[in-house]
């Protein structure tokens, strides 16, 4: 029997990734984080005891909290943001449930280290095409939603890492870990590292990255399109952020299509009752 205030991993795995979906929340102490480190994919780290600090930035968004086992700690938490005005529940049965479902978890030990504020920062070349817009978009959207990109010029991206303690992305060199190897673009190799590579959307979506980044828009048929709408993104923006911004949306339909739509085709009167189209009611 579903318990109040609840969400099960089934159907909160229906929302990782989905701009407008929840945000997840872990908030498991800091030793016991560090035993698993592992995260739901999309997930914010809080404390729990300072809940009173953070809940305000979560008012007028919807949340779900995460303890190990979704107890106490979470049920505490939730109710908590709840009387802040936050709608909120808890991740059943916590991560541990969600790893037990056999459900993607992100590995914290391949990330960078973050700052003050809890964020990633990665820094890669400016003017992005495809890789390099793709890249923020997985990390955004699956590993860490407050993540910092820093497009500069090609010759100052390990300058600008060094002084900035970001992760270098998308560029050439033997020590550059986020990059291409082989046949593989760099989302590839991201998407395998943290742990998303089971993950039916993003294994879908993955080929149409790398035929598009890698010169083989014949990859698969979609490539080509996202080929042209990433070159035609880059010619609309001269900042490399508004492009990021753009782009974003750009990535949420090409998954959302790879998650729900890759049966379905549109045609004249694909849209209208089979029932009509059976009739004859409807023109051809």
């Amino acid at each position: 029997m579903p318990v109040l205030n609840t969400i099960s991993s089934d159907k909160f795995a229906r929302l990782i990734g989905i701009p407008t979906g929840p945000v997840l929340v872990d908030v498991r102490p800091d030793d016991a984080f560090a035993a698993e480190p592992l995260l739901v994919p999309g997930t914010l780290r809080r404390s729990a005891p300072d809940v009173a600090t953070w809940a305000a930035a979560f008012r007028g968004r919807s949340a779900v909290i995460a303890c190990r086992d979704g107890g106490s700690l979470s049920q505490g938490v939730a109710a908590r943001l709840r009387h802040e005005g936050v709608s909120a529940e808890a991740l059943e049965d916590g991560v541990a449930g969600w790893a037990a479902a056999g459900l993607p978890m992100v590995p914290e030990t391949v990330l960078p280290p973050r700052d003050t504020e809890g964020r990633t920062i990665w820094v890669t070349r400016g003017r992005p095409k495809v890789d390099r817009i793709a890249c923020p978009w997985l990390i955004r959207r699956f590993v860490d939603p407050r993540a910092i990109f820093l497009f500069v010029p090609p010759s100052e991206v390990e300058g600008v890492a060094e002084r900035f303690a970001a992760a270098p992305f998308d560029i050439e060199g033997e020590n550059i870990l986020w990059s291409h190897r082989g046949d593989a673009c760099t989302f590839d190799v991201m998407v395998e590292a943290f742990g998303l590579g089971g993950y039916g959307p993003l294994t879908r979506l993955a080929p149409i990255v790398r035929g598009a980044d890698t010169g083989r828009p014949d990859l698969v048929p979609e490539a080509a399109g996202l080929l042209a709408a990433s070159l035609g993104l880059s010619r609309m923006f001269a900042d490399d952020q508004e492009q990021l911004e753009a782009g974003m949306l750009l990535y949420d339909a090409f998954f959302r299509w790879c998650r729900d739509a890759t049966d379905e085709t549109h045609n004249w009167v694909s849209h209208q009752p089979a029932k009509a189209r059976a009739k004859g009611k409807v023109r051809p």
